[in-house]
């Protein structure tokens, strides 16, 4: 029985001086004021000279995110496709981010997505093959975050070459999707 009265009183202790060290929430919290260290004065060779006054530059150094993202982009407008498909590859998964990245700093760019195909096929089919690609190149784009108002597919088919030429090399670089800005 001692021993519990013992324990009980020691809680009731312990639970008072918690209860006596709080902070008011209420209260504004006390701030410290600290100036500057003094800084030793330049020493000089000459005894007579008086010590130049030290500036303290910033090194902050302001950061124009839209213009780096800019520039990362821009030898990075051509998402390449194989022959007869709309799919786009993951090797362009970088060129894409990149675009997504600088899009959704800036709300107020955009792009136009301009689908091509080589020249094989029927007019007909080559517009609706380039309209999948440039729609292709916008979802992914979207699920990267971009909005779709920033995006404008578009299709020219085979009717804008890269590349002149009836080979696998000069047809390779007529499918794409180019992003251009708006």
């Amino acid at each position: 029985m001692k021993i519990s009265r013992y324990a009980l009183s020691l809680f009731t202790v312990a639970a008072l001086a918690g209860c006596a060290s709080t902070v008011k929430l209420d209260e504004p919290a006390p701030v410290e004021t600290r100036s500057a260290a003094p800084s030793a004065p330049a020493m000089t060779n000459n005894p007579n000279s008086t010590p130049a006054p030290v500036v303290a530059q910033s090194k902050v150094v302001t950061v124009d995110l839209g213009a780096q993202l800019t520039a990362a982009v821009a030898n990075q407008r051509i998402v390449y496709f194989d022959f007869d498909s709309y799919q786009v590859k993951g090797e362009f998964s970088g060129l894409l981010d990149a675009h997504a990245k600088r899009l959704s700093n800036d709300r107020k760019l955009a792009l136009n997505l301009e689908g091509h195909t080589d020249a094989r096929g029927g007019s007909e089919y080559n517009l609706a093959l380039g309209q999948k690609r440039s729609e292709a190149v916008a979802k992914a784009l979207g699920v990267l975050g971009v909005g779709a108002a920033q995006v404008e597919p578009v299709s020219f088919g085979k009717e804008r070459p890269a590349a002149q030429g009836s080979d696998e090399a000069a047809w390779a670089k007529n499918r794409r999707v180019e992003l251009k800005d708006k």
